[in-house]
């Protein structure tokens, strides 16, 4: 893992992204390597050229007496976006817990998601925020294949025994099921396993890129040869499959009562 430390003039950003006004990355770069991941294109913006995601971090160095927590009431922010809040360098250099102390007194909405186990040890500081949630991402309970796609993150027992740490402190939490791995990810058994200390599930599709095609169609190949020609396929007609999942996860959340959102890609296949 290449480490490096970069100045970030502000650590909390405006965001792009539907519903949340601002996103906090306190790294440049992911320790998890996940092979599906979409924030790769990163490397062509922050001076990692001919680096390959997933080993490299940079550590951001920030003033975070700038950090004004009254200046977000009524906003909505996101730890994180293209990162992972809790990456296993967040236990040395812990910029995230310190951005958490310095919001302490917001109104604004934080919405926190990870990976990791790591997240239960700012217990402590989730408590202080009038209006807080934490989430988990987790596409599978296979821990063998888990750890094939995302071979830096938290065991999917390990994540949800941290969601159910934070839900049994009084916090609110969700789980984003993300990304949907046709025939793989059973977001069904994912439900069963996390309905009784959580309640809100978002739902999010396997997006394929050119830059991650060949590692995703390797991954499956070697781990269920027998779904290649099932994702050539989905690749072909890429919108009608997730039509079809999405009125599937709708008619089974709706019969469950559950809170959910769907917030799939379509037309999200690469065919090039």
């Amino acid at each position: 893992m290449k480490v490096r430390f970069r100045e970030a003039k502000s650590i909390i950003s405006k965001s792009n992204i539907p519903s949340i006004d601002y996103v906090i990355n306190p790294y440049v770069g992911c320790q998890h390597g996940c092979i599906y991941c979409y924030a790769e294109f990163m490397i062509r913006f922050t001076g990692h050229k001919g680096d390959r995601w997933g080993e490299f971090l940079d550590i951001k160095e920030f003033n975070a007496n700038k950090i004004k927590p009254e200046r977000y009431h009524g906003k909505r922010i996101l730890l994180s976006s293209v990162t992972d809040p809790y990456l296993p360098l967040e236990k040395k250099f812990q910029n995230t817990r310190q951005i958490l102390e310095r919001l302490v007194g917001t109104d604004a909405i934080i919405s926190i998601l990870t990976k990791s186990k790591l997240v239960v040890r700012d217990i402590d500081l989730f408590k202080k925020f009038k209006n807080i949630e934490v989430g988990i991402s987790i596409s599978t309970l296979d821990a063998t294949f888990a750890r094939k796609i995302e071979r830096g993150a938290s065991k999917p027992s390990d994540r949800l025994e941290a969601i159910r740490t934070i839900s049994e402190s009084g916090i609110q939490t969700y789980l984003f099921i993300s990304p949907f791995f046709p025939e793989i990810t059973d977001y069904q058994a994912i439900i069963e396993e996390t309905v009784d200390y959580t309640h809100n599930y978002m739902f999010e599709n396997l997006n394929f890129r050119p830059h991650n095609i060949p590692r995703i169609m390797s991954i499956i190949k070697g781990n269920q040869p027998d779904l290649i020609p099932k994702y050539q396929e989905i690749r072909k007609n890429e919108r009608t499959y997730w039509d079809i999942i999405e009125t599937e996860i709708r008619d089974y959340c709706e019969k469950r009562n559950l809170k959910y959102s769907i917030e799939f890609h379509h037309g999200g296949f690469s065919k090039s």
